[in-house]
């Protein structure tokens, strides 16, 4: 999976819905995305995300990324995103059932795609 792909992550009752970005065989969120999956304030995400980096529990540089992105004014944005590592550290951390159901599903869509990628 070297191009970006993105696919639509929505919870059955329909409240949450994020565009979420495939690439180099895992899932990547944006902070605003991890704050509206989880139903937390940026302060909390962010007070998660850097105590993970902190205690060593990830490395930084190993799991954040950023892509370029065009916002709707139609200007082109570095944006930070975080792979399925930090998604899934953050969820625990919050104990967010969300998350355990977010991880399921991202789980899933990768065994798809890299079973379509052997397939081929």
């Amino acid at each position: 999976m070297n191009n970006s792909e993105f696919l639509i992550y929505q919870v059955s009752d329909g409240q949450i819905k994020i565009d979420v970005r495939l690439e180099d065989e895992t899932v990547w969120l944006t902070q605003a995305h991890l704050c509206d999956l989880f139903q937390k304030s940026k302060a909390t995400i962010s007070e998660h995300i850097k105590h993970i980096f902190e205690e060593g529990e990830l490395i930084e540089t190993s799991v954040v990324r950023k892509f370029r992105t065009t916002a709707s004014d139609g200007k082109i944005y570095d944006v930070q995103y975080y792979n399925l590592d930090v998604i899934i550290s953050v969820g625990y951390r919050v104990k967010s059932h969300q998350g355990t159901q977010f991880r399921i599903w991202a789980t899933q869509r990768l065994k798809e795609l890299e079973n379509d990628g052997e397939r081929k």
